[in-house]
Order: structure tokens, then C-alpha cells, then sequence
């Protein structure tokens, strides 16, 4: 056993023998696996092998496309088998959410190149030689590429081809300490002698909770007991004489496939069982539980009903053993917020559908910096230093009882809620809130009028939101409403050399004193990994904005790229505070401080400190509602008071609260993009319209400026645009595919109604060569195509004169 090591990944387990073999793919071949009993000894060795393609998150389902691909090239470069069988897979819907779902599904895999379809319940009778009873069935969504393997041959192949590529791995060695030392590498303590290691990868499995702790790090996962079924024989698949594709009840909450002649079948249980939840034993090994028939009893007698051969077939064994989640039931990899070089590779509970991709993503951004595709969806980063065990365990067993459930673009799921509130919970709860959720923070949604539910239904149609909604916004355009800016990711940056931090790490213009500007943070590739509006409020002081949501992946990025004489502090929990916006948000804030705020003292894009009633505030004239409006910060002690100060001087203009429903609605008018949907790491600047805030000609080497230099210069192939959609009941959410012609060119990356224009608005991409002022085009909502007209000009305010006046 060698001493030294680049990478030393720790677990031997699907996911850490694809990270192994795909480091030695990219070119790093000093890298060494160890395992503390044999290869597949957790949870790889008892799954169920499945692979699908189907995933909510557009990215998620490429890199599982590009995991079943692997297979081949693995079982080519190797030649062990991997005991592929792709047989297809089947989904069925026993309602009309589900089967909206499934549409809105087939509808993106259009322009991902997956060759998926839509199936009547008579196709799928026809091709399951009626073994699959329809009835209740309004259709099916069907996949070619799915399939099952030999978990232990698939395994073992990874782990030949990352030794044919040079990595070395060694069994039977536990890993006992992690420690880190001063130039960035660890030292790895194991029964057979220490390592020293550049980069540690925890893909520990099971244990992936026990060796983060001897990091100092806690990662928000929870074993879960997952049992299937495997059947005797069963004459009419002996009949058949070719293979069974896979079927899954979403309704009956199963997953159902061939194994030899008969039937395997898995359940997602309600009520079902956390295991080990104060940690997984070091003895624990290849072990199984007890079957327990009673927690999947009523799960049987409904599959008894939808495949009817099951109920005429023996049960020959029963696989019940530990898999584990995340609180969302997606990965977490990456790189570990706070420590230098420990990457994560952990809660792939999907590991043989995604544990390729994950493997890809992990080495890329390791070797490369970052990833090919856009990671959020399964960025460990994701979750916070808020994230405890009495968060996780709630959420990650709410997550498996609701796996098959149908996934609503507006659903707010309740487990482990409310956890995080501001000091304006209870105020906004007694004013009818309908609360949402964004990292771990409760935000609210919007208020639900007189007499309504405090519950928004899950759809994906319009929702019992609409009216509040439009109310809230009617309120912003003809008079003044205030919303918490809470949900904001705050940064506070100081220093003699933070400007000279600033002008690195941003694309765009850094500020003057009493200035505020709007710019991207790239990637080295030249992607987006923020839009940010920065504040200069002196020389050495500035405060930076962004998505409230993405502190985990913000704060990284400035640890990774930290500069002597500059420090960042998160504020986003400590400042607080409120928006005011709309045509009387000037008189409001005039009522309220001594300052001088008219449009001459006060201009667009001015930040000033100034008292507001008696708290001190830094106020920046800036709004996301395109209107005119001011974004009012101070600390979370004198939140109450600005807010009653505000509300009282704010009656006589008719002020009233709104929610990020509201929010979402007012952007549109404008087509201002939002961050994870038009800016985001899979785009870039010349493709969404944010070059027109870097500053080109600055003389300094600006992170990613070569890469988007270069594309300036090339000029983009495909460019962010806005459409009016004539939508009926259901408006863009996104991914949709939008048509021209009889050729799918383009894609949503977001929409919503403006109740303000009483028009359905989408934002998405399209070739340049293609975009042009009234272009017919058609945009598929949940499989129907619906006629929209590409629009250039803003549906309010087009020439800024309320917002910047």
C-alpha cells in the first residue's frame, strides 16, 4: 500500500469506485480507493439494479443518460459483464396530475434527445401481453433505455477500469482518522498504515456520516429500510419468451421488473423506517434485515390488483436491507464548504441510474474546477451549517414516502417546518402568509385573501394563488407594496484590497462610494455561477446581494478564491430588512427619513446610509419589481420597528404586503431573468443578456474573462428571449420545448402569468439565427403545443422612465 496519494477516495461502493475510474478517464492516474471490508459490501451489493432515465432535474436525467451509456464502454474496456438488460421501461398514470406530469416530461426529453413517448393504456397492454391491468390508467410514459444490471459485476467493472488506469485499491482497511494538515492535504489514518492524501473523497455509503465526522463535518443523510420481492416462476413470463420491461405504479407506490422467470417488486411504504439514525455500526456488513410483510402489506394487495400474475406467484426470497437519502433524495457531491480538498460522493441512493454521472461530475470538478453540467440539483453545498439531524431525518423520510409521489412545480412539502423564521414570522402569519421555503428559510409565497385556504394547491395548472397574486401585484403597480428582503444573500466585504478582490471575482463594474452596480461572477469557463448587485459604501466597505438559496455555493467560490487584506462576512441571517416598490414607494420613503431620497438626490442605482424612523438602514434604489423602488437594510434587532414605522406612514398610499409569487409576476413584465432559471452554470453571459454588465476593458484578469472574451468575439449560438404565450390554464413553468415550425429549436427556462398585462409571458432560448421581433412560434405545455410570438420590447415600462425617475 502505497503512502501517498493525489486522491484517496474512501468506500468501495458503486459511487466510489465510478469516482475512482472516472479521475483515471480525466488523466489523474495516482489515485487509490480503500474499502473497509470488500467492494459492494453496503448498500451496492443488495440493490435491486435498476436504471432509468427519468428525472425532474433536466441535468440529473443527462448524467443518468450518460451513466446506461457507460455501461458498454465499461463491459468493452474491461470485458467483464455488467448484465445489462435493457428492456424498457413503462410509467404508468392513474390520474390526470400524474399523466400531466408524464407529459411535461416527454415534452423536455424533445430537445434533450431522448427518445421517449407517450403510451395509451391499450400500447401498454399490448406490451406487457396484458400482465399490466389498466384499468384506472389514462396513459404511460415509455423509455427504451431502461433497464437493470449485476449490481456486483457492474461494481467490479468500475474498479478494473480504474486500475487498468492506474489507480491502486486496497480491501480490508478501515479508515480510522481524517485529519487535515496546513498545505491543504490530509492525513488518512487506516488499519494498515497512514496516507497522506492531496484530496480526500468521502464515499462512504453507509458510513459516509461516520468518516465526515472525523472531519468535523456533518453531512445531512439517513439510511432508510428499503425491501423488494423476488418471485418463483411465473408461467406467463416463462410464456412470453422475451423479456419483461420495467413498470412503475407511481399509484401503487412500486417498482416492478423481470428477475430470471419471475417477477422482483420494490416499495416505497408509507409508513416506512429510518435506520440507524444516530449512526451506522463499524460491524455492520453484508447483512439483511427481517422481512417485515406488515409495512408493505397494503402496498402487495394493490399490486395483486395492477399486475395479477403476482398474486398466483410464491415469494422466493425478500431483500430488505439500509439505503440512504438526502433530506431531498438527491445526491450530495462536491466540494465540502469549509475544508480545503474534501470532496463528498454521498446519497447516491439511485446508484446504478446516476452513480456514472455522478462520478463524471465529481472528477470534472476536481481536475477541471468545475462541472460540464450545472450541479445545484445535487451540490452538497446545498445544504447549510443549519442543516442538523432533527432536519434531516423528518425531511428524508417525508422525501421517501412521497418518491413516486407527483412532483408539482409549486408544491411547498411541510416536514420539518417551519424552522428558520424571521422576526416577521408571526406578524406575516396573522396577515393570511402562505409560506414557502428557501434554504431552510421560511419565505412567504404570497397572502391569501379573506376567507381563502392558507394553502396553495399543488398543480401544474393555475393555481388558488391567482387572485391573491394579482391583487398583490395591482397593488405594486398603482400604488406601493413592501416585501421582506429576507430571502437575499447578503455579503459584507471589507478591507484596504477589497475592491482590488471585487474587480477578480466579478465580470462587471465595481462601484464608486454611493454606487450600486449589477454584475455576473463566471467560472473560469466562462459560465455563470452568479448575478450579484454590489453596493459601494466606501472604499473598503461594500455589501454584496444575490440568491438567498445560494450562500453554500457563494461562499465556497469566495473561500476558494480568498486574497489576503479582504474580508467576507455572510450576513445574510444578520441583515434584514424590506423593499418598498411601486409609484409611491418615493413618498413612503420620504415619510419615513430625514434624508433628501427625491430623484435628484436619490438617483437609480444610488445606495445611501440613512436613519429610517430610528434605525440605522443602508438603502439601495434598486427593484426586482421593474418598478420604481428601494431595498431598505438594517439589523435583524430593528426589523419589527422599520416595519411598523413603514406600515403607518404607509397607509395612506395604499401599502400593501406581497410575496415572491407577486415577485415573479412583476419580473416578467420587465423579462429581468432569475437566478437557477436564465443565469445559471449552464449559460453564459452573451447567451442571457448579462455582457451588457461586464466590464470589458478592465485591466485586470477577471475570472473567466478569456472564456468570454472569446465568445464575444465568436458571438453566441443561441440567445435568451421572452415570448407571449397563448396559454389557456396552465402557463410555462420550464423546460418546455419551444417549436418552429415542425422542429423543436429551443427550450423554456421559465414563465408565469402577468397579471399586470393579463398576458402568459416565457423566457427561454433560441438560435440567434432565428430570433426576430413577432416570430410565430409554439410552445409545448404540458403536451400541447400553444401558439406564442416572440417579443422584443418590455410589456411595462420599456423605457425605464418609471424606474429610473
Amino acid at each position: 500500500m502505497k503512502t501517498h496519494t493525489r486522491v484517496l477516495v474512501i468506500g468501495g461502493g458503486v459511487v466510489g469506485c465510478s469516482v475512482l475510474y472516472h479521475l483515471t478517464k480525466l488523466g489523474w492516474s495516482d489515485v487509490m480507493l480503500v474499502e473497509r471490508s470488500e467492494l459492494t459490501s453496503g448498500s451496492t451489493w443488495h440493490a435491486a439494479g435498476g436504471f432509468h432515465t427519468l428525472n425532474g432535474d433536466t441535468n440529473m436525467a443527462a448524467l443518468q443518460g450518460y451513466t446506461i451509456r457507460l455501461y458498454k464502454e465499461l463491459e468493452a474496456i474491461t470485458g467483464l459483464s455488467c448484465g445489462l438488460h435493457h428492456v424498457g421501461g413503462i410509467t404508468l398514470a392513474d390520474n390526470a396530475e400524474r399523466f400531466d406530469m408524464l407529459k411535461a416530461e416527454r415534452a423536455k426529453h424533445r430537445y434533450m434527445g431522448l427518445d421517449t413517448a407517450i403510451l395509451s393504456p391499450a400500447e401498454v397492454e399490448a406490451m406487457t401481453d396484458g400482465m399490466v391491468n389498466t384499468a384506472g390508467i389514462l396513459g404511460a410514459l415509455y423509455d427504451p433505455l431502461d433497464g437493470h444490471l449485476d449490481p456486483y459485476g457492474t461494481t467490479h467493472a468500475y474498479a478494473k477500469a480504474a486500475k487498468m488506469g492506474g489507480a491502486e485499491i486496497v480491501l480490508h482497511n478501515r479508515v480510522l482518522e481524517t485529519n487535515p494538515r496546513p498545505d491543504g492535504s490530509w492525513e488518512v489514518v487506516t488499519e494498515k498504515g497512514t496516507i497522506i492524501a492531496e484530496h480526500l473523497v468521502n464515499a462512504g455509503g453507509l458510513w459516509a456520516r461516520e468518516v465526515g465526522a472525523m472531519a468535523g463535518v456533518y453531512l445531512p443523510l439517513l439510511p432508510m429500510a428499503h425491501q423488494y420481492l423476488v418471485t418463483d416462476d411465473i408461467p406467463e413470463i416463462v410464456a412470453r419468451g422475451r423479456e419483461f420491461p420495467h413498470v412503475m405504479d407511481p399509484g401503487g407506490e412500486s417498482y416492478l421488473r423481470q428477475e430470471g422467470r419471475g417477477f422482483c417488486i420494490g416499495f416505497y411504504e408509507k409508513p416506512c423506517e429510518a435506520w440507524s439514525v444516530d449512526g451506522t455500526p463499524w460491524t455492520f456488513g453484508q447483512e439483511l434485515f427481517n422481512e417485515q410483510y406488515d409495512k408493505i402489506a397494503d402496498s402487495i394487495e394493490f399490486a395483486y390488483k395492477r399486475f395479477p400474475a403476482l398474486e398466483r406467484a410464491g415469494v422466493k426470497r425478500v431483500i430488505h436491507g439500509p439505503f440512504t437519502f438526502a433530506p431531498d433524495g438527491n445526491p450530495l457531491i462536491g466540494p465540502v464548504p469549509g475544508l480545503r480538498n474534501y470532496w463528498s460522493a454521498c446519497a447516491v441512493m439511485a446508484g446504478f441510474s446516476q452513480g456514472g454521472g455522478m462520478g463524471l461530475a465529481l472528477a470534472q470538478w476536481m481536475i477541471h474546477g468545475e462541472v460540464e453540467r450545472d450541479p445545484r440539483g445535487f451540490d452538497v453545498a446545498r445544504f447549510g451549517s443549519w442543516t442538523t439531524p432533527g432536519y434531516t431525518v423528518p425531511k428524508v423520510i417525508e422525501n421517501y414516502q412521497t418518491r413516486f409521489s407527483v412532483a408539482y412545480p409549486n408544491e411547498e412539502k411541510p416536514a420539518a417546518r417551519p424552522f428558520r423564521t424571521t422576526p416577521m414570522y408571526d406578524t406575516f402569519t396573522g396577515l393570511n402568509a402562505v409560506w414557502g421555503q428557501q434554504y431552510g428559510l421560511e419565505v412567504v409565497n404570497y397572502h391569501a385573501l379573506p376567507g381563502e385556504p392558507l394553502y396553495e394547491t399543488p398543480t401544474f395548472k393555475r393555481s388558488n394563488a391567482w387572485e391573491a397574486t394579482k391583487a398583490e401585484v395591482l397593488a405594486v403597480r398603482g400604488g406601493v407594496g413592501i416585501n421582506e428582503v429576507q430571502n437575499f444573500g447578503k455579503y459584507r466585504v471589507t478591507g484596504p484590497k477589497a475592491r482590488e478582490w471585487l474587480d477578480v471575482i466579478m465580470a462587471g463594474l465595481i462601484p464608486k462610494p454611493g454606487r450600486l452596480s449589477l454584475t455576473p461572477m463566471l467560472a473560469a469557463s466562462g459560465k455563470i455561477i452568479g448575478d450579484f448587485t454590489v453596493s459601494c459604501l466606501s472604499e473598503t466597505e461594500f455589501q454584496l446581494t444575490a440568491s438567498y438559496g445560494a450562500q453554500g455555493w457563494h461562499g465556497r467560490w469566495f473561500e476558494q478564491h480568498a486574497m489576503d487584506g479582504v474580508t467576507v462576512e455572510n450576513i445574510s441571517d444578520a441583515r434584514s430588512g424590506f423593499q418598498i416598490a411601486g409609484p409611491r414607494a418615493r413618498d413612503l420613503l420620504a415619510k419615513v427619513t430625514r434624508a433628501d431620497v427625491s430623484g435628484a438626490a436619490f438617483k437609480f442605482m444610488d445606495v445611501k446610509r440613512m436613519t429610517v424612523g430610528m434605525a440605522d438602514c443602508i438603502v439601495q434604489r434598486v427593484s426586482y419589481t421593474a418598478d420604481l423602488g428601494y431595498e431598505i437594510y438594517c439589523d435583524q434587532m430593528s426589523v419589527r420597528h422599520l416595519w411598523q414605522v413603514l406600515t403607518e406612514a404607509g397607509a395612506e398610499f395604499g401599502l400593501r404586503p406581497f410575496g415572491m409569487r407577486a415577485m415573479m409576476s412583476l419580473r416578467l413584465d420587465k423579462f429581468f431573468g432569475s437566478w437557477g432559471r436564465e443565469f445559471s452554470p449552464d449559460y453564459t453571459p452573451c447567451e442571457t443578456g448579462l455582457d451588457r454588465f461586464i466590464r470589458w476593458n478592465k485591466p485586470v484578469e477577471w475570472i473567466g474573462k478569456a472564456a468570454a472574451m472569446a465568445e464575444k468575439a465568436a458571438g453566441p449560438k443561441r440567445r435568451l428571449c421572452a415570448f407571449v404565450v397563448d396559454a389557456v390554464d396552465a402557463d410555462v413553468v420550464a423546460w418546455e420545448p419551444i417549436w418552429v415550425g415542425d422542429q423543436v429549436l429551443g427550450f423554456c427556462t421559465s414563465g408565469g402569468f402577468s397579471h399586470y398585462t393579463g398576458k402568459s409571458v416565457a423566457q427561454g432560448f433560441l438560435p440567434v439565427d432565428r430570433i426576430a421581433d413577432g416570430l410565430a412560434v409554439e410552445i409545448e405545455i404540458l403536451g400541447e403545443k400553444r401558439p406564442a410570438v416572440l417579443v422584443t420590447e418590455p410589456l411595462f415600462d420599456a423605457d425605464g422612465a418609471r424606474m429610473r425617475g
